[in-house]
């Protein structure tokens, strides 16, 4: 029986959509689930290998490498095709996996786990940028969902995995793993079809941006994770960070407006509404992963939970972020509008946060407290991918995807070094380690680091809730239409 034509133009879509999914969605997962991996292997690291003050930039190291690689790759991948640098970024990444497999002290890991971020940067802007090229607008919400699901089980879903091989294994093959289902994943990747030569591909390239954006956010981010228990907030040390910082920053921001082809994608950043859309991604990126990162070493140490039970009390937060974003994606669905719910989800997250806060600690309440916060973090990034590839249009694919992973990426990074800066700070303090003292697992009163990390809760929460704000002013996507509806709308 001969299928009619629009029968015929909807299978070769599924079809297509499908293969692109498959070659994707290991590169996303292994992205996401990096990021977040050693959250509940944080302490057996820092036993084996040295003190918990330093962990933190285990994490914040991979999320500073893949905020600089982001908006490179996203260049690169507009000039020779996306499925080309997506792996020369798998490859990277591998490498990077293999180097931290190997392991022997600290600085070696976190020195690893840079490298592994600078190939960790591409998955996920070039993942993006491939789904942009295939699927219309109209039609994202409904495939939304399972991009939004692997995301958020792999992001979230780390901790738990970290945990089980931790307590019945060598942590070490949490980056080993990596080798086999990077190789699986190329050869998905190979099998897209070779891009045809780019417009852009001869543009000029952007060395002095590269380096300029490298200085301003590490020296910000050293200051950020390390002020307060490696060197007193008015020292020599401290002024310098700064002062680089700023710099750095003013001169990268001269020098970025004059050039003809910049690093950063400040084209996409000038759109109207895409400002609005990134702050709100911060709010949300920082709250969530400064959860993801705080929550498992707060019951470790504060409530004695083994690793594998402090990475299955993240389970509600990730149940709830797939409910969030498949309630998200229903909505924008059938109302063919996009970005109504973040604002309400991040106000949810934070009144749980505050709840975490100020709530005695159980283990009910806080299953309670990240259930709602997941549900509320699961509405933002599919509405926001959606905002940036509309608002800045199809031939600004990788630059738009590129600026949201920046955006993420920092938002990431400022919330993970940030929010563990001031836990390890309180900590120091309170265990009489006094400036620049190394804080360990041995020897901290429970109940002392219970109040610190109620502290650094209260914090997150007025985090998440400026991100609500921001998230309220971001324009809402007329999905019919593809353009852009005023918030005032709703």
């Amino acid at each position: 029986m001969a299928h009619s034509p629009a029968v015929a133009g909807a299978a070769d879509a599924r079809s297509g959509f499908l293969t692109l999914f498959s070659a994707v969605m290991l590169p996303m997962f292994l992205a996401a689930v990096d990021q977040t991996l050693l959250a509940a292997a944080t302490p057996r690291i820092a036993r084996d290998l040295g003190g918990l003050s330093d962990t933190s930039w285990i994490a914040v190291g991979y999320l500073l490498a893949a905020t600089i690689a982001a908006p490179l790759y996203g260049r690169m991948g507009d000039r020779y095709g996306r499925r080309n640098v997506l792996l020369v970024a798998l490859a990277v990444f591998v490498a990077g996996s293999l180097a931290c497999g190997m392991a022997r002290d600290m600085h070696f890991l976190i020195g690893a786990r840079v490298l592994q971020g600078l190939g960790g940067g591409g998955l996920m802007v070039l993942s993006q940028s491939l789904i942009g090229e295939l699927v219309p607008p109209s039609e994202r919400p409904r495939y939304q969902g399972y991009f939004a699901a692997v995301f958020t089980v792999s992001s979230v879903g780390g901790p738990v995995i970290g945990g089980f091989v931790v307590n019945h294994g060598d942590w070490r093959w949490l980056f080993l793993v990596n080798l086999p289902l990077g190789l699986v994943a190329a050869w998905r990747v190979a099998s897209l079809p070779r891009p045809a030569r780019s417009a852009v591909r001869d543009a000029p390239y952007d060395p002095m941006g590269v380096v300029l954006f490298a200085t301003c956010a590490a020296s910000a981010l050293l200051w950020l994770s390390l002020v307060g228990h490696r060197f007193p907030l008015l020292s020599a040390v401290s002024a310098g960070l700064l002062a680089l910082a700023a710099g750095s920053g003013a001169l990268l921001a001269y020098q970025q407006r004059r050039h003809p082809f910049p690093f950063l994608p400040l084209d996409v950043l000038r759109v109207p509404g895409v400002g609005w859309v990134c702050l709100s991604v911060m709010g949300f990126s920082g709250s969530m992963f400064a959860l993801v990162f705080l929550l498992p070493i707060y019951l470790q140490v504060g409530q004695n939970t083994s690793a594998t039970g402090a990475g299955l009390q993240l389970l509600p937060l990730t149940i709830g972020m797939v409910v969030g974003s498949t309630l998200n994606a229903r909505f924008s669905s059938r109302s063919q509008r996009s970005g109504v719910l973040p604002p309400w989800g991040l106000g949810t997250a934070a009144v749980a946060l505050f709840g975490l806060a100020v709530l005695p600690p159980s283990h009910l309440g806080i299953s309670v407290a990240a259930a709602l916060c997941g549900m509320g973090f699961g509405t933002v990034m599919p509405s926001a991918q959606i905002a940036v590839q509309v608002l800045g249009g199809r031939e600004r694919l990788g630059a738009a995807s590129a600026l949201l992973s920046i955006t993420r990426s920092t938002g990431a990074a400022v919330g993970t070094a940030a929010f563990g800066g001031l836990a390890f700070a309180l900590l120091n303090l309170r265990a009489g380690g006094g400036e620049g003292a190394t804080v360990r697992l041995d020897g901290l009163d429970p109940g002392q680091v219970t109040h610190a990390f109620h502290i650094v809760f209260g914090v997150v929460a007025l985090y998440a809730a400026a991100g609500a704000f921001f998230a309220s002013r971001a324009p809402r996507m007329d999905l019919a239409g593809r353009t852009p509806a005023a918030p005032s709308a709703d």
